[in-house]
């Protein structure tokens, strides 16, 4: 029979699989950390999953969130006999270990179902209201696993959060228009002038490029509003959030510099840009 352990493994593997923009359980974090964010982003994965797996109805997608969302109120399988258990037993392990408030998972199963539900927005508002739920937890349990529950630094941790998940909508607006989402604000793409069959075209027209240069203007905002939680932790993870600062910020640059024009062009971080990263994490000021 497998031990907790096993069920850790499972997660932190699942963790290394799927890439992201952003570490994820990185070498960087203190080690005892590892396990435990392996084991909610494990959650996250497998949830986020069922909003866009390929060829699911809408009703399923809900049905598979609600049941995921039922599980984390029941508490960790004591005999795992699926990979989904395995999930469950170290995430109960984990939010018993170190009191994690069962309602921020279940901000990211909201979020989760609003994807299905919901294509367009229109007010920042309401955009912000969606980070809120889909991004804004994962930070706040970041800092919970660490020790720290404040409310200065789960505000900085916010704003961070919001800015990252806003940067990658900016970087993913091709591919999340083909799956019918959209998350430029509609005041914002109507007072540019900006129209939807440009980018059905697959086109980044001037107007495009306004709405987005006032949406990455707003995000930068985010970024500055948040930094200082970077410096408000210690030892590893004061790196590891320092790098995530700087990946997002950089993305967002990346994504600026080629004009907003994601269809032909998708930002991304590569290698040549780590010993720059690394070198700014150095000079921190």
């Amino acid at each position: 029979m497998p031990d907790v352990r096993d069920a850790y493994e499972y997660c932190e593997k699942l963790a290394r699989e799927h890439y992201e923009n952003f570490p994820v359980a990185s070498w960087l974090l203190p080690a005892p950390m590892r396990p435990h964010i392996a084991a909610i982003y494990a959650f996250a994965r497998r949830a986020d999953d069922f909003a866009d797996e390929p060829g699911l109805d809408d009703a399923e997608r809900l049905r598979l969130l609600d049941a995921w969302g039922a599980r984390l109120d029941r508490g960790g399988s004591p005999i795992p006999a699926a990979e989904d258990d395995l999930i469950f037993w170290a995430l109960e392990n984990t939010i018993r270990t170190h009191h994690l408030p069962r309602g921020l998972f279940h901000d990211l199963l909201s979020a989760f179902r609003q994807d299905v539900v919901t294509r367009r927005y229109k007010t920042w508002a309401e955009v912000l209201d969606y980070c809120r739920r889909s991004a804004n937890p994962v930070g706040r349990l970041v800092l919970r696993v660490a020790g720290h529950d404040d409310a200065q630094l789960d505000a900085q941790s916010d704003a961070v959060c919001t800015a990252l998940q806003l940067t990658n909508f900016w970087q993913d607006l091709a591919i999340d228009w083909e799956r019918g989402r959209l998350y430029v604000p509609l005041d914002d793409r109507d007072r540019a002038g900006a129209s939807d069959s440009d980018l059905e075209a697959r086109r980044m027209t001037p107007e495009w490029q306004a709405a987005l240069r006032a949406a990455a203007l707003r995000t930068r905002e985010l970024f500055d509003v948040g930094r200082g939680v970077c410096d408000a932790v210690s030892g590893r993870l004061r790196w590891e959030l320092r790098l995530t600062w700087l990946g997002g910020t950089r993305v967002l640059e990346k994504t600026e510099e080629v004009g907003f024009d994601v269809f032909n062009h998708r930002p991304t971080l590569a290698a040549s840009d780590a010993p720059v990263l690394v070198w700014k994490a150095l000079v921190w000021k």
